[in-house]
């Protein structure tokens, strides 16, 4: 019997109407659906107080954390009351301060973010990194399980990398189901991605921009082919 497939829609969006629209058109038997909203949403005039009113959904706070350990500590601290089920830090931003929001998460998923799938090796090379894409993703995974947290994100080109090190959860963005990649550089399918090991897939555009509708049943239709 196949597992039920996992999804977050990536609610990227400033408007708290556009948000509920996503949310009303997306809910669908055959798939379990979450949803991220990042820096756009919760920064917009609505998003914060919108977000606290949801209920009974999987909520994906997508902050992306690389800061000192007192400041990552105070963030979380400060969005406890809302129901935050995933919630990302750079795992850049080193052990201490990784287990320092952890130690404060309770209910709440720490998810580290390994290296965002808009980068490549050259782009890495520009930022001043001397090794390798998969090298570094072998080094961000061990201080992830090291740091004890409950996820990680990565690209779903460096899944079976990560997996070695890394044993629980595998969240993966950069999924185009056609053929635009947009800002994206080390992409995938979902059906291609679930394979790999995936546990969830970010899935923003794909779904959200045109017929929402028709852009899930476009997703069913090709996870069964």
């Amino acid at each position: 019997m196949n597992k039920i497939k996992k999804v977050f829609v990536a609610v990227d969006t400033q408007n708290s109407k556009r948000a509920k629209y996503i949310i009303k058109l997306t809910k669908v038997k055959n798939l379990k659906i979450g949803y991220k909203f990042g820096l756009e949403f919760l920064n917009s005039k609505n998003g914060r107080s919108f977000i606290s009113k949801i209920k009974k959904e999987t909520i994906f706070i997508d902050l992306k954390l690389n800061d000192i350990p007192n400041t990552m500590k105070s963030t979380l601290l400060a969005l406890r009351d809302l129901k935050i089920n995933y919630f990302t830090v750079h795992i850049s931003s080193g052990l201490k301060a990784l287990q320092e929001v952890k130690k404060i998460a309770n209910k709440t998923k720490i998810v580290g973010v390994t290296t965002l799938t808009s980068l490549n090796n050259r782009d890495l090379n520009d930022i001043g990194f001397s090794t390798t894409l998969n090298n570094i993703i072998t080094k961000q995974s061990k201080l992830a399980q090291k740091a004890k947290l409950d996820a990680l994100v990565c690209s779903p080109r460096e899944v079976k990398i990560a997996k070695k090190f890394f044993k629980k959860e595998i969240i993966t963005p950069g999924i185009r189901i056609g053929g635009d990649y947009n800002d994206q550089k080390r992409v995938m399918s979902p059906k291609d991605a679930f394979k790999s090991g995936s546990d969830w897939l970010v899935i923003g555009r794909d779904i959200t921009k045109g017929n929402i509708k028709k852009n899930i049943k476009k997703l069913l239709h090709h996870l069964k082919s």
